[in-house]
C-alpha cells in the first residue's frame, strides 16, 4: 500500500468518526492503536508510551493552562465587567457606538484570553442584550460579535499559537508577534465596513438621542481610563517582556496569571472561590487540548513512519504548481473542512502534512503559519457547524441559526478578504518580529 493511499485511508477514517460524533481524544486514540497493530505490531506499543510522554512533557506546553488562567480569572473576577464601562464611556457619541463598543472590547479580550469561544460567549451575554434593547440590527450586531471573537486567536497571547508553534517547530514568540499588527489590521477593517453600512443604512443603528447619550463629563473620562490601567497591566505582563526579550512566552504566561490576581483584587473581585473555580475550569479546558495534543501527535508519527508524509511532499513537488497555487490550496483545505471539524482537530491532522510542504516551498514559516491561524479561525465562524456560531447561538436562544449563517458571511468575506491582502504584502506579517525578536 502507498504511503499517499495510507494517509488518505487514515484522515478519511478519522473524519468519518469524527463525523459519528465520536469525542476527539477516542477518534485519534482509535486511530494511533489500529496504526500500530496494523503497522509495527505489539512492539510499537512502546513508542506508544514514549511518544505520549515526551509530548506531554513538552516545556513550552506549560503555557496553554497559564493562559487559559488568566482569562478564568479576569472573567470570574468581575475585570471584564469593569473594562467594558470603561470603554463604553471612553467610545463617547458615534452613531452606531456599540458596534464600535463591540470590536474594541473583542480587541482588548483578545490580547487577555485566546478562545474566540469564550469571547463569544461573554459578548452575546454582556453586549448583545442591550444593543438590541436599543434597537440595533439583531444579524449585524450578531456578525460583529462572531468577527470581533475571532480576533481572539489572532491577537497574542492565543492557545492555537501555541499549538501550531509547537507542532510546526516554528518560533511561538514569533508567531505571537506576527500576530498584532494582522489583529489590529482586521479590527479596523470590521469597524470600517460597520461604519460604511450604518452611514447607508442609518436604520441600522439608533440615533445618540434614542440611546439616551449624554455629554460625557472629563472626570469620567480619566475615571476609565484609571480603570483600564490594571488590565493593561496585564497585557504588558505578557507581551512587554516578550517583546522586550526578558521572559519566553511560558514565563511571560506566569507573570500574566500574576498580573490577572492582582488586577481583580485591584477590582475588588479577588476571592478564594473564585481562584478555586478558574483553576478548576483552566484545568479541565487544558487537560483536554494537551490530550488531544499527545494523541494527533503518535498519529502523525504513524504516518512519518510510514512514509506517507514524504511520499505527499514528494507528490506535491512532482506536480509542478507555482507557489501561488499551492498557497491557494494549502489554505483552501483548512478553510472548508474547519467547517464541518473541530479546529484543534484539523490541526493536528494537517501540520504534520504541511510542515515538509512550506519547507520544500521556500514559504517564510512565520508568514505562512500566520495565515494558517486566521484561515482556522475564520473557519470556525463559517457555517454550516462553525463553533463560534454555536457559542453565540448557545447564549442568544431566540435567535434563529439561520439568522446566525446570515449575520456570519460578511465578515467571512471580510477575514477572506484579509487572508490575501496579507498573502500579497508578508511584510505585514513578518515586519513586527524581525524588528523586535
Amino acid at each position: 500500500m502507498s504511503g499517499i493511499t495510507l494517509v488518505i485511508g487514515a484522515i478519511v477514517l478519522l473524519l468519518c468518526l469524527f463525523a459519528l460524533g465520536v469525542p476527539v481524544v477516542i477518534a485519534f486514540l482509535l486511530c494511533d492503536l489500529l496504526g500500530i497493530a496494523l503497522i509495527t505490531g505489539s512492539a510499537g506499543f512502546g513508542m506508544f508510551a514514549n511518544s505520549m510522554f515526551s509530548t506531554g512533557t513538552t516545556a513550552a506546553l506549560v503555557t496553554i493552562p497559564l493562559f487559559l488562567l488568566v482569562g478564568e480569572i479576569l472573567s470570574r473576577g468581575g475585570a471584564i465587567e469593569k473594562m467594558f464601562a470603561s470603554v463604553d464611556t471612553l467610545i463617547g457619541h458615534l452613531r452606531g457606538r456599540q458596534y464600535v463598543l463591540t470590536i474594541a472590547l473583542a480587541t482588548i479580550f483578545g490580547a487577555l484570553s485566546g478562545t474566540a469561544m469564550g469571547v463569544a460567549a461573554m459578548l452575546g451575554r454582556s453586549v448583545l442584550p442591550g444593543m438590541r434593547e436599543r434597537n440595533y440590527d439583531a444579524r449585524l450586531s450578531a456578525g460583529t460579535i462572531m468577527a470581533g471573537a475571532c480576533l481572539a486567536p489572532i491577537i497574542p497571547p492565543s492557545v492555537l499559537v501555541i499549538i501550531i508553534g509547537t507542532m510546526a517547530g516554528v518560533s511561538i514568540a514569533g508567531l505571537m508577534v506576527a500576530g498584532i499588527l494582522p489583529g489590529l489590521l482586521l479590527a479596523g477593517l470590521f469597524l470600517g465596513y460597520i461604519m460604511f453600512r450604518v452611514k447607508r443604512d442609518p436604520s441600522l443603528a439608533p440615533s445618540e438621542d434614542s440611546e439616551g447619550i449624554r455629554i460625557t463629563p472629563k472626570t469620567s473620562v480619566f475615571r476609565a481610563l484609571g480603570q483600564l490601567l490594571p488590565v493593561s497591566f496585564v497585557i504588558l505582563s505578557i507581551m512587554g517582556l516578550i517583546l522586550l526579550g526578558i521572559a519566553t512566552p511560558s514565563e511571560a504566561a506566569a507573570t500574566g496569571v500574576l498580573g490577572a490576581i492582582i488586577t481583580v483584587a485591584i477590582y475588588g473581585g479577588l476571592s478564594f472561590k473564585m481562584v478555586r473555580d478558574s483553576f478548576r475550569s483552566a484545568a479541565y479546558t487544558a487537560a483536554m487540548i494537551l490530550i488531544i495534543m499527545v494523541t494527533s501527535k503518535i498519529f502523525g508519527q504513524l504516518l512519518a513512519f510510514t512514509g506517507a508524509t514524504g511520499a505527499i511532499t514528494e507528490s506535491i513537488a512532482s506536480l509542478d504548481l507555482t507557489p501561488g497555487i499551492m498557497l491557494i490550496v494549502m489554505l483552501g483545505l483548512p478553510f472548508i473542512l474547519c467547517m464541518f471539524v473541530d479546529q484543534i482537530a484539523l490541526m493536528m491532522v494537517i501540520i504534520p502534512i504541511y510542515g515538509p510542504i512550506v519547507a520544500q516551498l521556500g514559504f517564510d514559516p512565520i508568514w505562512f503559519w500566520l495565515l494558517f491561524l486566521i484561515n482556522i479561525t475564520v473557519g470556525g465562524m463559517t457555517p454550516p457547524f462553525g463553533y463560534t456560531i454555536f457559542a453565540l447561538k448557545g447564549v442568544v436562544r431566540d435567535m434563529s441559526i439561520t439568522d446566525m449563517y446570515e449575520a456570519a458571511w460578511p465578515f467571512v468575506g471580510l477575514f477572506i478578504l484579509a487572508v490575501i491582502f496579507f498573502a500579497l504584502f508578508p511584510n505585514l506579517v513578518t515586519a513586527l518580529p524581525r524588528a523586535l525578536l
